[in-house]
């Protein structure tokens, strides 16, 4: 049974940081990508970065430049580190990780979600 456990969410005053880590109950090889979502109230989930196994990186034009992902294979654990944070960015973060099944083809997995408050 895959899991995925977010840490790290909380309030925070606009132009600060928070730093988002996702821990896999296996192997982050495993997974073809992972990443982090976001989803505001009356909103749709929406994506905000994504890395792959072979490091290569994804970002929502809206967190560009303030945001980084980052994956610590020894850990198991995928990192979001959001700096320059705004009101906007409030919503609850869930990590994502994809699995290619054989003859299943992708298979999404989902955290809890951990919510990020930004106000002052």
């Amino acid at each position: 049974q895959v899991q995925l456990a977010e840490s790290g969410g909380g309030l925070v005053d606009p132009g600060g940081s928070l730093r988002l880590s996702c821990a896999a109950s296996g192997s982050i090889f495993s997974f073809s990508a992972m990443g982090w979502y976001r989803q505001a109230p009356g909103k749709e989930r929406e994506l905000v970065a994504t890395i792959t196994s072979s490091s290569i990186t994804n970002y929502a034009d809206s967190v560009k430049g303030r945001f980084t992902i980052s994956r610590d294979s020894a850990k198991n654990t995928v990192s979001l580190q959001m700096n320059s944070l705004k009101p906007e960015d409030t919503a609850v973060y869930y990590c994502n990780g994809e699995k290619i099944l054989p003859l299943l083809g992708s298979k999404h997995y989902w955290g809890q979600g951990t919510q990020v408050t930004v106000s002052s």
